[in-house]
Parts: C-alpha cells; sequence; structure tokens
C-alpha cells in the first residue's frame, strides 16, 4: 500500500467514517482494491469495521501477512 500511495503516511480528516468507509475512501482515492483484506488499528489498537473515527484519531491499515 505505502508504495502504491507513495508515503508512509497520508492526513485526512475522516472524523465520524467507520473503518469500513475509510477502507472505502482509500480505495477511491489511491485505487487500492485490496485494502479491504487489511487489518485496522486505530490509536495503535486493533479496531473492527464498525468503530467510528473520531478526530485525532491515527489510524493504520496492516497488510495480510504470511510466514510459517
Amino acid at each position: 500500500m505505502q508504495e502504491k500511495v507513495g508515503r508512509e503516511a497520508v492526513e485526512a480528516d475522516l472524523s465520524g467514517k467507520t473503518v469500513v468507509e475509510v477502507k472505502n475512501w482509500v480505495e477511491q482515492k489511491y485505487q487500492l482494491s485490496k485494502v479491504h483484506d487489511a487489518m485496522c488499528a486505530v490509536n495503535e489498537e486493533f479496531a473492527p469495521d464498525t468503530i467510528i473515527i473520531q478526530e485525532n484519531d491515527t489510524v493504520a491499515l496492516i497488510p495480510p501477512v504470511s510466514g510459517g
């Protein structure tokens, strides 16, 4: 995702939106169709898609990883 966006972080006013709405915004803005496969953390805690983003929250999208 970072490579596609071209930077490590993006600032946007998405307060009042749910995590799934944030993922939709990222998908549309950056053409990242696989963003819905990513887990999400809000303020460094894993968050379900139904959490509502508050002003000044930090949202991180964590792509799926594999390993062994």
